[in-house]
């Protein structure tokens, strides 16, 4: 396979059963019209003419989809061509691919087979799909796709990425070192000392207590929380599902994590994206010491916040573990050593008698931290060179009390770090002081790249890449220098850095 890899201009196929992998995905409407064909027939044999329409339409639509999609490696370029009567072409530079994800459904599991969502460094969604690929082959081309020289980005904790990893012909190995693992007991546990779970086994309770004094009045109870029960359900199982064998790697092109049940994924968390972190300790966990890691990435997919020109998608890197993991992600993330934290004034018990106890925030020349919450606790780390906007808040009854809250915003609406409650003294200053660490962190950030180009062997190609001041989406990258030219939202404009 690997001289098919390597071989210029050769097109190759998807794996010939991806056309009976894709009926998979139609699992829950070939099932749905199981039932309604037996519960139209009273219970007896009736014609299955709408289940077998919808596994042949599944089938003949997955053999054109293969018949008419090709892929080949060309150089510098992955190229995937699709489509019967509209025709697709898609070219995808080696050097802007910024993370290769590996899914694998139940069925393709069965069947050995691999889809490979392929995502370009600056965009939303995934740019490219492979599905499916034998799993060695899904492998082989991962690596390859991943080895090739890329785009200047940074690495962990706001450093210079590491140098690219030799090339797949050298034989080398990719290296990874394992991180964290989710038991699955304590993952069982996690959701079970969870408050969705909590609010079950209450609607339960009730129940039972209706069932026995006002049996009707159940059944009416019954029938109006089904759809609330089944969705709460769904929720607990969704999360057994897709976090069960939760294990997350260093990779040298970010973080890799591999989790689920049925469905295996594998995706890659680059530490460029990285735009906040956060960890979170519910109160119910706090006895055993276990709390939840998440990380926003700029660039996410479907499910996104809409920032300043940016998509930002939350995703859990550590489900649910001990401090020990938590705080080994923390340092090689963003980090770990933390700044000093100073707690509000004294007056900012009268505007939060709850949660003054717990409030607290601090920061060095590279991050901002700040802890929040009582019943939830939230420590949130934003490295300062993300930055896109300092600003002082002050409310009604901030006004009254003097106290303003300094907010540091990160792409998207919900990534922030804030300084919540202080003296509008200390308010201004901290508007000031951050703003100042923030330009000289993404001034850093700039000569770092530029010094990084001029030590690599081989050019960067000329290209847009992300902004490495953080002020807009892309940059553009010529001779070894970043050009005053850049682009948000295919818009393009001249600001220099």
């Amino acid at each position: 396979m690997r001289q098919g890899l390597d071989r210029e201009g050769g097109w190759q196929r998807l794996h010939p059963l991806s056309p009976l992998t894709r009926i998979g995905r139609l699992a829950p409407v070939i099932v749905l019209s199981f039932l309604l064909t037996f519960v139209h027939s009273n219970g007896q044999q009736g014609p299955l003419y709408y289940p077998v329409g919808v596994t042949a339409a599944s089938v003949v639509f997955g053999f054109v989809h293969w018949l008419v999609t090709r892929w080949k490696i060309e150089g510098d370029t992955l190229r995937i061509e699709t489509g019967l009567i509209r025709h697709d072409s898609k070219r995808l530079p080696l050097a802007r691919i910024q993370a290769v994800d590996l899914v694998r459904p139940l069925l393709a599991r069965l069947l050995g087979v691999s889809e490979l969502r392929i995502r370009l460094a600056g965009s939303g969604a995934s740019d490219g799909r492979l599905a499916y690929l034998s799993e060695s082959t899904a492998l082989e081309v991962r690596e390859r796709l991943l080895r090739a020289p890329v785009a200047p980005g940074p690495g962990a904790g706001g450093q210079v990425a590491a140098e690219p990893a030799p090339s797949l012909s050298s034989g080398a190995p990719v290296p990874e070192h394992l991180m964290a693992l989710v038991p699955s007991g304590r993952l069982i546990g996690s959701i079970a000392f969870s408050g969705l779970t909590l609010l079950l086994l209450a609607i339960a309770v009730a129940l039972l207590v209706l069932a026995v004094t006002a049996p009707k009045t159940a059944a009416a109870v019954v029938g109006f929380l089904a759809v609330y029960i089944f969705s709460f359900a769904g929720g607990l199982w969704r999360r057994l599902a897709n976090e069960f064998h939760f294990e997350a790697v260093e990779a040298p092109e970010g973080v890799r994590v591999r989790r689920g049940l049925l469905q295996t994924v594998s995706e890659t968390i680059p530490y460029g994206r990285i735009q906040a972190v956060r960890k979170i300790e519910p109160l119910l966990w706090r006895p055993m010491g276990w709390c939840r890691l998440e990380v926003d990435i700029a660039g996410g997919g479907r499910t996104t916040q809409r920032g300043e020109g940016s998509g930002v998608v939350r995703k859990a890197l550590l489900p649910v573990g001990s401090a020990r993991d938590t705080w080994h992600l923390i340092d090689r993330l963003i980090g770990g050593t933390l700044p000093v934290m100073t707690p509000p004034p004294a007056q900012a018990r009268k505007k939060a008698p709850l949660s003054y106890h717990f409030l607290s925030a601090g920061y060095d020349k590279d991050r901002a931290v700040c802890v929040t919450g009582r019943m939830r606790k939230v420590t949130t780390w934003v490295p300062l060179e993300k930055s896109q906007s300092i600003r002082r808040v002050q409310g009604p009854v901030q006004r009254r009390l003097g106290l303003a809250t300094v907010h540091i915003d990160a792409a998207g609406k919900a990534t922030r770090a804030e300084f919540r409650d202080r003296t509008v003294a200390e308010a201004d200053d901290l508007v000031e002081q951050l703003s100042d660490l923030s330009r000289a962190a993404r001034q850093h950030r700039a000569m770092s790249l530029a010094e990084r180009s001029s030590d690599v062997g081989a050019p960067i190609p000329s290209g847009w890449y992300p902004d490495p001041s953080g002020r807009h989406q892309q940059r553009y990258w010529r001779e070894a220098v970043w050009t005053e030219h850049v682009s948000d939202g295919g818009a393009t404009a001249l600001d220099a850095l």
